[in-house]
């Protein structure tokens, strides 16, 4: 027995040693595996860019741009928005807080405010006066997106120690990625300014690598000309340079190579005219490795985050449509600053210190008198005129001209006070509009909020238009046009709805903690935040309800 009580004391000793080890083991595996988060995340979001601009130009591309985020990094070729309306604000909004508008709010760039009874602008906020400008319009804030993101939730997790930066031309595509603890957030001022500026959300002045910055006269050097990066004849992925879908500069007769800057910005607002070529993009990478070094960015343990937005692809796009030879030459240019940024990052930060993605913020249809001349079905909608009709009708079937309060982003605000002094019952008028509407040529689909609030649709158009409804904020009706089909001047693209042109996009995952690959799995776009989430141990944002992709993650 006493031997039995000896044998049995030494295993138990042995047993509980290993134990131990074991748990020492997987203590300092822990530790190890949370000290190697990336120092700095860079989110790249690249306005207007469709997917097959990766494979379409795949060719003009570097090494050290979209070609090594591709080959080195993990592609997800089937990221898809998964909302109407498919807008810069909802885009860059979805991107950081891994959800939709029906629950983070930026249900449009612009909207009709049921309370105030009008238009309001995705980031506007009286509450806070510009800094760096006179100009009011830069009086912005995050404070209109209900949410957190993914940027607030690092914020949080550090105690505020990791840095968060928002850079864009434009001021949504800097404030609702950067998010609401940002340390802050950067946009340019064109017409005479050309300065990059911010609001007192964030600061009372302008910190002086911002000043240093301004004071320089990098944004000048770019009045020069604007030509094509290499042989305009080998650009076979594009149309031809003279055709008729495309808008072009004032003050010049065609919208056809060179174009000299210097000249054009007395008639195309000044600095403004920066942003609709693809050295609005170089300008925008050139104030980010300011920002890398003005903020000392990634420079510690503790990660940091700076969230860039290239804007002039959008304005490009805009301008000249996308089968244009001037956004091909903006995405061969794009990719040379892609390449710069990274190299930047590699000695700044160190090579494989940091992680990076990129994707876009919507994508664009295809010019449709460009599409109607290859007789595909397409066209042009005219929203006077579908204004003037329902109104007729609201007065015709009520007896009262008033009812229609508000019409945009396709969607239909009645008059809620006057229908209840009438006696009516909205649900019945809600119905009454989609009837009348869906009759109407080239309105594809309709549907009312009581559907899209008492429905759950798990499939189609119906689940996009729910995932961009928001009880508060959206409309009474919700109408869809066919299939490009665009409210739009009949040159250029532009982009919103819920069709595959618009809701296709790239997402590119590279660096730490990133695994190489590729998938044709369906991603929603909604999932990025969430994989940065888990990639850095930090809790995902408030609304979230996107999933991570746990096939990127190493």
């Amino acid at each position: 027995m006493r031997l039995f009580l000896i044998l049995f004391s030494l295993v138990f000793f042995v047993s509980c040693k290993a134990q131990n080890t074991v748990a020492q083991e997987t203590i300092t595996n822990t530790q190890t595996t949370l000290a190697e988060n990336p120092k700095l995340v860079v989110g790249i979001v690249v306005d207007q860019m469709r997917y097959d601009y990766l494979t379409r130009f795949y060719n003009k591309f570097g090494e050290g741009g979209f070609k090594r985020l591709i080959n080195y990094g993990f592609n997800c070729k089937n990221t898809h928005y998964n909302y109407i309306p498919t807008f810069t604000g909802p885009g860059h909004a979805s991107i950081y807080t891994g959800t939709t508008p029906k629950y983070h709010g930026i249900i449009a760039n612009n909207w009709y405010d049921k309370v105030i009874k009008d238009q309001v602008y995705c980031v506007n906020d009286n509450n806070y006066d510009p800094v760096g400008t006179e100009d009011k319009y830069s009086q912005v804030s995050p404070g209109r997106m209900y949410v957190t993101t993914v940027s607030d939730e690092l914020r949080l997790h550090t105690q505020k120690k990791g840095k968060v930066i928002g850079i864009a031309l434009k001021d949504r595509g800097a404030v609702l990625p950067a998010g609401h603890a940002a340390n802050g957030a950067y946009w340019f001022q064109g017409k005479d300014e050309g300065n990059w500026v911010t609001s007192t959300f964030y600061t009372n002045r302008l910190p002086n690598w911002v000043e240093k910055f301004n004071n320089s006269d990098i944004a000048e050097s770019y009045f020069k000309i604007w030509n094509t990066f290499y042989d305009i004849s080998t650009y076979t992925e594009s149309g031809p340079d003279l055709n008729n879908f495309e808008g072009g500069f004032k003050g010049k007769e065609t919208a056809t190579f060179p174009y000299n800057l210097e000249i054009l910005k007395n008639t195309n607002k000044g600095y403004d005219i920066l942003k609709a070529t693809p050295f609005g993009n170089s300008l925008t990478t050139d104030f980010a490795l300011a920002a890398l070094d003005g903020e000392n960015l990634g420079q510690d343990d503790i990660t940091d985050m700076l969230a860039v937005s290239y804007s002039s692809t959008d304005y490009v796009g805009h301008n000249f449509g996308v089968n244009s030879k001037e956004i091909e030459d903006t995405y061969i240019r794009l990719d040379k600053d892609l390449e710069r940024f990274f190299n930047a990052l590699d000695v700044k930060v160190g090579k494989g210190n940091y992680t990076v993605f990129l994707t876009a913020d919507h994508a664009a249809v295809e010019v449709p008198s460009y599409l109607q001349s290859q007789k595909i079905p397409a066209g042009y909608y005219d929203l006077n005129d579908f204004k003037t009709k329902l109104n007729e009708f609201l007065t015709k079937t009520y007896g009262a001209s008033d009812l229609l309060e508000n019409a945009s982003n396709f969607q239909v605000f009645l008059n809620r006070d006057k229908l209840s002094l009438l006696g009516l019952d909205l649900q019945l008028v809600q119905q009454a509009v989609v009837n009348e509407i869906i009759s109407y040529n080239n309105i594809d689909k309709a549907y009312t909020a009581t559907s899209m609030s008492n429905t759950s649709f798990n499939q189609g158009v119906e689940l996009l238009l729910q995932n961009g409804y928001n009880q508060k904020r959206s409309g009474d009706v919700l109408a869809v046009l066919d299939p490009a089909y665009i409210s739009y001047s009949i040159t250029g693209s532009t982009h919103g709805s819920g069709q595959s042109y618009d809701t296709h996009v790239p997402l590119l995952f590279y660096g730490q903690g990133i695994k190489k690959g590729s998938t044709l799995k369906h991603v929603n776009i909604t999932d990025i935040a969430p994989t940065i989430s888990a990639l850095l141990g930090v809790s995902y944002p408030n609304a979230v309800t996107g999933k991570p992709l746990e096939f990127v993650l190493d």
